[in-house]
């Protein structure tokens, strides 16, 4: 669709959206009465910058169904996330709130070329998770065969991998790293024994080093999903320019805002994510700030889409730490990893402390094996690369400990990096 076109859409939809919400939800009502906003004050896109923000707090704040703008009887499902930072937030749909999320992720599937003749192997978490479903259905109605895998039993779907000629998966980057650890151990070649030629990966940050790693260790082409509960689920990828994630422009209005000041910033300036959802039923979500960093791109996408474009994340602004007044990012971490050849870049462990006043940060870091060594003097120019790698992408000083290959812990979900014993 044309730009103008396509504005022009999003803008009926977006003043659709506002008076149904002002009109029937309590809750929308109140907030734009507050910020004295009226849907007549919504005259163009630029004015949706009036509305008020929606945070995760929000939805918690009215566990677990009181911001529904459907009826029990209306909804087909419910999703839960897992409140590892306080109640759970519980998503509801109704049956075209599904179709829609499945309309998004056929049409993200078909941008990383995967379609009828494809066998994807889902192995996110199936369940309250929303990873698995999301994909399951999405896999399906772009007509490719789906092996419901879900995570573990990594040896099992190694099998499943080679016995089912499986083309496609969906995981985590580092779970699919894990999966080709397991199966070199194996005596299994991901590259050379398996037809798997493309990966859809998210769940976590990850960085464009990682992906170059994965496609030259793998042989398959590695594109980068994006979603969260409150949105529905995963539901935006990249193309095969790999160039951004499209936002379906049809489906999602996309900001990025200073988190400071919630001031919108303009193209290519990195800041935290808002999106709203513009056709949802059962749980509408308006300027919802969904705390991840990126940027927007509104240009044409090489590829012809005219869809706009979020960059790669780099991380989430409750996950940022601050040490010693400087904000570091574990995908900054990573990407400092990745550029010393001696190690494992994508397994490591950031460990936060306080010692008196001043804050203390320790990374932890495998060696490959073939430069694992008992020589003192080898070991410590391997520590004192890392060091210099991190520093350079930190900007500031951190204590480096090498550990075994194979010893730091394995995930099969999302990756837990950031270990911080700090008392703040």
């Amino acid at each position: 669709m044309p730009v103008e076109e396509l504005k022009a859409l999003q803008y009926k939809l977006m003043k659709t959206l506002v008076y149904r919400l002002y009109s029937f939800s309590p809750f929308y009502h109140d907030r734009m009465k507050n910020a004295g906003v009226h849907p007549d004050d919504i005259r163009s896109l630029a004015d949706v910058k009036k509305l008020p923000f929606m945070r995760k707090q929000d939805l918690r704040d009215n566990y677990p169904n009181k911001m529904f703008t459907a009826s029990t009887d209306e909804l087909v499902r419910y999703h839960v996330s897992s409140g590892t930072t306080g109640k759970p937030t519980v998503v509801g749909y109704t049956q075209k709130d599904l179709d829609l999320w499945t309309e998004s992720l056929a049409r993200s599937l078909t941008a990383c070329g995967i379609g009828r003749g494809d066998v994807m192997q889902v192995s996110y978490g199936y369940g309250l998770f929303t990873g698995g479903l999301g994909l399951h259905y999405g896999a399906e109605k772009v007509g490719a065969t789906v092996v419901p895998a879900s995570v573990g039993s990594t040896e099992k779907q190694i099998n499943l991998i080679q016995d089912l000629n499986v083309t496609a998966i969906a995981c985590t980057p580092s779970y699919l790293n894990h999966i080709s650890d397991v199966a070199e151990k194996m005596g299994v070649s991901i590259k050379n024994d398996t037809s798997l030629r493309v990966a859809v990966l998210g769940a976590e940050p990850w960085t464009a080093s990682m992906r170059d790693k994965i496609q030259e260790r793998l042989g398959i082409r590695a594109h980068n999903i994006f979603g969260t509960s409150e949105i529905s689920g995963p539901m935006f990828t990249d193309c095969a320019e790999q160039k951004g994630i499209h936002i379906w422009g049809d489906i999602a209005y996309t900001e990025v805002i200073d988190s400071e000041t919630g001031e919108n910033l303009p193209d290519g300036e990195s800041g935290e994510l808002v999106v709203t959802v513009l056709q949802k039923e059962a749980m509408p979500m308006i300027r919802y700030r969904v705390g991840d960093i990126t940027s927007l791109d509104t240009t044409v996408c090489p590829c012809g889409c005219t869809h706009p474009r979020i960059s790669r994340l780099t991380g989430r602004v409750d996950d940022m730490l601050i040490i010693r007044g400087i904000n570091v990012f574990p995908s900054q971490v990573e990407h400092g990893l990745m550029q010393v050849p001696e190690i494992s870049g994508q397994n490591y462990m950031i460990i936060v402390t306080r010692e008196g006043a001043l804050d203390n940060m320790r990374v932890q870091v495998e060696l490959k094996p073939e430069f694992f060594s008992d020589k003192i003097e080898d070991l410590q120019a391997i520590r004192k690369k890392v060091a210099y790698e991190l520093r350079n992408a930190l900007n500031i000083s951190v204590d480096v400990e090498l550990a075994a290959p194979d010893s730091l812990p394995r995930f099969e979900g999302k990756a837990k990096r950031v270990i911080d014993r700090r008392v703040l």
